[in-house]
């Protein structure tokens, strides 16, 4: 897709409807294109912190500390935006788990347009509110969830971002591999494979192809995540 496409992308996701055209063209003018293929690493936070908007594809957003360690932070789809900061404490890097295109722009400059339209900044908290939430539930899975309840938990997460509800349950491609997926949850790969087995034995999840998922019974699941019953 052309530069433009891409960025009509971003401004139907991120501006507001009725966003002025001097707004819609200063945007335009700070931002910038990136496509990287699958495994590449286009975004370290080695310079100045960056605003990246998924148009196509997904990444994971990894943190590399001492020693060679590394986390996965989050994972990235079609529509998001990520923050990518600049080195500190650690280094991260935004790598795409796919083929993607990607608009960004310099946090710096983003913000600074972004104050002009308060829609705008509403829609930014949202979006924070969202990753902060989802931040607090891998805290809890890391802390003090079983294995079990670590893999149910990531599908729930995963259906409600990138699901596709059909007949015969919610589907979806996961474009992470099975080792992303360990790293993410802090877990192994015989793991996460021999927890798949289980739901899949289980008769909760279907697993058809090799990266996708159907998830046949939600409450079954929410109930293997470790999720409050509601109130009868």
């Amino acid at each position: 897709m052309t530069f433009p496409e891409l960025f009509e992308r971003f401004a139907t996701k991120a501006l507001p409807l009725n966003v002025s055209d001097a707004t819609h063209l200063k945007f335009q003018a700070v931002a910038r294109y990136a496509s990287a293929r699958e495994g590449d690493a286009p975004f370290k936070g080695n310079g100045s912190d960056q605003i990246i908007f998924i148009a196509r594809g997904s990444t994971k957003l990894v943190a590399q500390a001492s020693q060679g360690r590394e986390q996965i932070v989050a994972f990235n789809f079609e529509g998001d935006m990520v923050s990518v900061p600049a080195k500190a404490a650690h280094v991260y890097s935004l790598i795409a788990l796919e083929d993607c295109e990607l608009i960004y722009f310099p946090a710096q400059e983003f913000f600074r347009l972004a104050q002009e339209e308060a829609v705008m900044i509403s829609d930014m908290l949202d979006r924070a509110l969202k990753a902060l939430a989802r931040c607090r539930e891998k805290t809890i899975a890391l802390g003090r969830k079983t294995a079990g309840e670590r893999i149910a938990s990531f599908l729930i997460s995963m259906a409600e971002r990138i699901g596709d509800g059909a007949p015969d349950g919610i589907t979806m491609e996961l474009p992470m591999s099975r080792r992303d997926i360990a790293d993410s949850l802090g877990l192994t790969i015989e793991t996460v494979s021999r927890q798949l087995t289980d739901l899949r034995s289980a008769g909760i999840i279907q697993t058809p192809g090799r990266s996708r998922v159907v998830l046949t019974d939600m409450e079954a699941l929410k109930a293997r995540a470790g999720h409050l019953l509601e109130a009868a």
